[in-house]
């Protein structure tokens, strides 16, 4: 077989039918005996498909599980979720990053009950004219809710098929092609399973288990022990690093619990409508302390007395997006009595009333908003500092 695959092309499928028989029985032996017992294996009905498959994207699955079963309880059909605000769609989401499929998955549901009477499409083609629903999360849904007889490509399809032919930069076209010429017409959702199955858990991209594993005597890479040539990697992107000073303001009320001042991003671009404190961007670490300054006079206008004057630094974050680093380094202010006069009430109204200047967000009720993983740190040790 080996010898076929060096004079193959990437537009010929490598196997004959009673190798592609051979695959299937000993693929879905293989998932039979060796399956993860995932909730959504549990009742594959179509939303449930289409919820697990957005959020497994990029996401581990023992990290999707118990954001799953939440995620049900609260939005157990398509109808609930297409009445929900984005604002409760990302408070639940929060934590498991790639905020946009989330938005995505809100607006299929609402097109999904405006145009199709509240069920998904049962074909590739109308799934992948919901929003956020690409090519594999298309294939997926419609092999394993409605058992159409399609590929469903992710990375570890990816890997799988190019070890096993031995080709280093297969075209996405080529792997849904060969993917298309192994589906099992039978059980087509435990095959594309299977075949994820395997690339997660046997065919790893370091160490993989070739000796345990149910495709070897079908594989040209493992035997030749060069398995983790395939696929070839791809350079990394390089990451922006940016710095960002945080004035964190902490106001006590009597008989309340500390407030905090943050603001909701715009309704674009990165962690669109997520609530933040307000960063200010800098290029030195010894800037920290004076615009976290500057910052937080400005948004207090007079109305409070900052205490410390200057602030008190706490340790940095540091959180990675796909393409961005960024490290917050935090100063606490607390706020520890109100001057009130006419311009610093109607300037706080001014700042309340603006979308994207801000509020202040009760500690006890910060849960109902949406806040990305790195504020949530930061509010921790400010409210740990103010704490104490």
């Amino acid at each position: 077989m080996r010898d076929y695959l060096g004079h193959m092309s990437q537009d010929e499928v490598p196997w004959d039918m009673e190798t592609i028989r051979d695959i299937r029985i000993r693929l879905l032996a293989f998932f039979d005996s060796a399956k993860r017992p995932l909730p959504w294996r549990e009742e594959p009905e179509p939303y449930r498909i289409l919820v697990s498959e957005v959020m497994s994207q990029q996401t581990r699955l023992d990290t999707v599980v118990p954001y799953y079963r939440k995620w049900l309880e609260r939005f157990p059909d398509l109808e609930s979720l297409s009445r929900a605000t984005e604002e409760e769609v990302l408070a639940l989401w929060q934590g498991l990053g790639y905020y946009s499929r989330a938005r995505n998955l809100l607006k299929a549901a609402r097109e999904a009950v405006a145009e199709y009477g509240g069920a998904l499409p049962r074909d590739p083609e109308g799934l992948q004219r919901l929003p956020g629903v690409g090519p594999y999360t298309a294939g997926a849904v419609a092999s394993i809710a409605f058992g159409a007889a399609v590929p469903a490509v992710d990375g570890n399809v990816r890997r799988v098929l190019s070890r096993l032919t031995a080709t280093p930069e297969p075209r996405p076209a080529t792997l849904r092609s060969w993917a298309q010429a192994l589906v099992d017409p039978q059980r087509p959702g435990d095959f594309n399973q299977a075949l994820m199955e395997l690339g997660s858990q046997q065919c790893t991209p370091r160490s993989p288990a070739c000796d345990s594993c149910a495709l070897l005597a079908f594989c040209s890479a493992g035997p030749a022990g060069t398995p983790e040539e395939y696929p070839r990697a791809r350079a990394p992107s390089p990451v922006l690093h940016l710095k960002e000073a945080v004035p964190i303001l902490v106001r006590f009320l009597e008989d309340q619990g500390p407030s905090l001042w943050m603001r909701r991003r715009p309704d674009e671009g990165l962690l669109a409508g997520m609530w933040e404190f307000p960063g200010v961007r800098v290029e030195r670490k010894k800037e920290v302390r004076s615009a976290a300054l500057t910052e937080a006079t400005r948004l207090v206008a007079g109305a409070w007395t900052l205490s410390p004057p200057n602030g008190a630094v706490l340790d940095p974050v540091t959180h990675v997006f796909s393409h961005l680093k960024i490290t917050y380094h935090p100063v606490l202010f607390l706020l520890v009595r109100e001057v009130e006069t006419e311009t610093a009430g109607e300037d706080r109204e001014r700042r309340q009333g603006s979308r994207h200047e801000g509020s202040w967000m009760s500690a006890e009720r910060v849960e109902e908003h949406p806040i990305p993983v790195a504020q949530q740190k930061l509010m921790a040790l400010a409210l740990e500092r103010a704490a104490g």
